[in-house]
């Protein structure tokens, strides 16, 4: 008799016990969500509002005063020069993302294997074209690729070779974009591929070596799967930024030669601001999302797949 009332007793504070935590987890989430909330409606109006306005722009007309449905997006759909530039947005973004993820991944290694002390000066110099603003960068090559008093081609001039039209030739202008991106971009891709080869146990290279491992098999069995969800995730953010880049198309090339270098965000400002029909341009920009939203499901769901095995 005894035993069962203490074994009640028992239970019971057991209960309350639980009840007071879940009160007390409770609070705590009700005030973690107070404190976030500023940044959140933050978030809501600079980045939320905008989205549903484009949306709703594109539903509409270009005098912006009749409802047209998918109107604007069935025009894009039969006009060639709209497939010209989702073909040519996805060469940009995937091949500058590609050669970014290379040449970040060799220099970090490099960066890794200088010893501690000179690993701070060569980080800082590597992360300069990063770090300087993008239009003025644009603008130094600009001059290194103008016509009449390109750089490059007078270093071509004094190998006797003739000149290049950089940006008058369309193959040349895709060239010389996907170059400053990749030149812009690829520190991005050094700094975080060396934090995660910063963050690999020198004891897997250990059991690795004495297993008779070479530099190679060291490379595909222990690094790349330790950094593969920090590449993943860097090659979504860089896809993402350089899909929607506008700022190194539109000073190099505006566009040109004859609509050649056009992508999503240069093509719908000129179509939106510069042709006057904001409602078309909005559609034009609105497409980026499925095509990065496939992008983003494939990717990450990779992620999460290695994160549960790993688990």
């Amino acid at each position: 008799m005894v035993d069962a009332a203490v074994e009640a007793l028992s239970i019971a504070g057991g209960g309350r016990r639980r009840l007071a935590l879940r009160n007390a987890m409770r609070r705590k989430s009700t005030i973690a969500f107070l404190m976030t909330l500023p940044l959140i409606l933050l978030v809501a109006l600079l980045v939320l509002y905008p989205a549903l306005y484009s949306i709703h722009l594109a539903t509409l007309n270009k005098s912006m005063e009749r409802f047209v449905g998918f109107g604007n997006f069935l025009f894009l759909f039969k006009r060639e020069t709209f497939w010209m530039v989702v073909r040519q947005s996805c060469i940009f973004a995937i091949t500058a993302v590609i050669f970014k993820a290379l040449i970040g991944f060799i220099v970090a290694h490099f960066v890794h294997n200088i010893p501690s002390r000179g690993q701070r000066k060569w980080r800082g110099m590597l992360l300069v074209p990063w770090v300087i603003p993008p239009a003025m960068s644009c603008l130094a090559w600009l001059w290194l690729f103008d016509p009449s008093y390109s750089a490059f081609n007078w270093l071509l001039d004094k190998v006797n070779i003739g000149p290049v039209a950089w940006t008058g030739d369309a193959n040349w202008a895709r060239f010389c974009v996907i170059l400053v991106n990749v030149w812009i971009g690829a520190p991005f891709f050094m700094i975080m591929y060396l934090a995660a080869l910063k963050s690999v146990p020198e004891q897997l290279y250990e059991a690795a070596a004495i297993d008779g491992a070479n530099w190679w098999q060291r490379m595909w069995y222990v690094t790349l799967p330790m950094m593969r969800n920090i590449m993943a995730i860097t090659a979504l953010f860089s896809l993402i930024v350089t899909f929607a880049n506008f700022d190194i198309v539109r000073i190099l090339t505006a566009g040109g030669p004859i609509d050649r270098t056009h992508v999503f965000a240069t093509w719908a400002f000129w179509i939106g601001i510069q042709g006057n029909d904001i409602p078309l341009g909005a559609s034009v920009s609105l497409f980026m999302v499925p095509i990065l939203t496939v992008a983003a499901v494939f990717i990450l769901r990779d992620v999460n797949r290695r994160a549960s095995e790993a688990a």
